[in-house]
């Protein structure tokens, strides 16, 4: 009795690895349940990304739109205030010119030859070419001062108008967000706890095959004799070695991993637990 006593335990230490690991020690069968019920569950995050739509970036590019508008406004009022500051500056200068001009005149009453006087209407002649220089920079700064205000309006109500799209577009995220955000969470976690009970390298293939298909599924059933993702004829030889469960086997043309019908019955036998 004694005997048979240790036996157990021998076979109960044994045994103990294979329950603390599972997913290093797991069948090919339950290794392609595992692969399955990941797709399973990952497709349905899918579904929930495809009912959200493009609202997300919809949103992204209507802030940046405005981000960008706001950027052009406060860069005309910018170019307003240099260009009024010149302005400014050109009236004193003309208030300079006009001085000089003055006194120019004034000098010409005492002028003592014809020499002097010219010299005198030359220096009026040539404040008064600066008045008018000053003048029509003026002119040409206040036009572009008028255009200026006029693009800042444009662009405020512009500014409104995506405003209000914007908070559309939230506001519909934000309700598509509430109906699924449970759904999404429980099915991350559901798709993480799958991804423990699959070995390393079948897990990158897995990944990777889902980002290259346009449709994310890198494991697919047997549709009518053919590859369920890329609808390619599948030999009657190859569905039978798929259907033995000895080995993870993939489509020679899509490269996505195959199963059967009765792996996907048991898949999604796990999902209903």
């Amino acid at each position: 009795m004694a005997k048979k006593v240790s036996t157990k335990k021998a076979e109960a230490q044994v045994e103990a690895p294979v329950i603390l690991r599972p997913d290093v020690d797991m069948a090919i069968e339950k290794r392609l349940v595992a692969l399955y019920t990941l797709q399973s569950v990952d497709s349905e995050i899918d579904k929930i990304k495809i009912v959200r739509g493009e609202l997300p970036q919809a949103v992204q590019d209507l802030e940046d739109e405005i981000a960008g508008l706001n950027t052009r406004i406060d860069n005309f009022n910018s170019e307003i205030k240099e260009t009024e500051a010149e302005n400014k500056a050109r009236n004193t200068q003309v208030a300079d010119h006009e001085e000089m001009i003055k006194k120019y005149q004034k000098q010409q009453e005492n002028v003592r030859n014809n020499r002097e006087f010219e010299s005198l209407s030359k220096e009026i002649e040539f404040q008064n070419l600066e008045i008018q220089l000053c003048e029509r920079r003026n002119k040409e700064g206040a036009a572009k001062v008028k255009e200026l205000k006029e693009q800042i309006a444009n662009a405020k109500q512009l500014v409104e108008n995506r405003t209000k799209d914007l908070d559309a577009k939230r506001e519909e995220l934000t309700s598509i967000i509430a109906e699924t955000e449970k759904d999404e969470a429980r099915l991350l976690e559901k798709s993480k706890e799958q991804e423990q009970y699959i070995d390393e390298r079948y897990l990158v293939g897995y990944k990777r095959i889902r980002e290259a298909a346009r449709n994310g599924l890198a494991v697919v059933t047997i549709d009518r004799d053919a590859c369920g993702g890329c609808f390619s004829a599948i030999p009657p030889q190859r569905q039978m070695e798929i259907k033995m469960h000895k080995k993870v086997i993939v489509c020679e043309n899509c490269g996505r991993i195959l199963v059967d019908d009765d792996i996907a019955a048991k898949a999604k036998a796990q999902l209903e637990k």
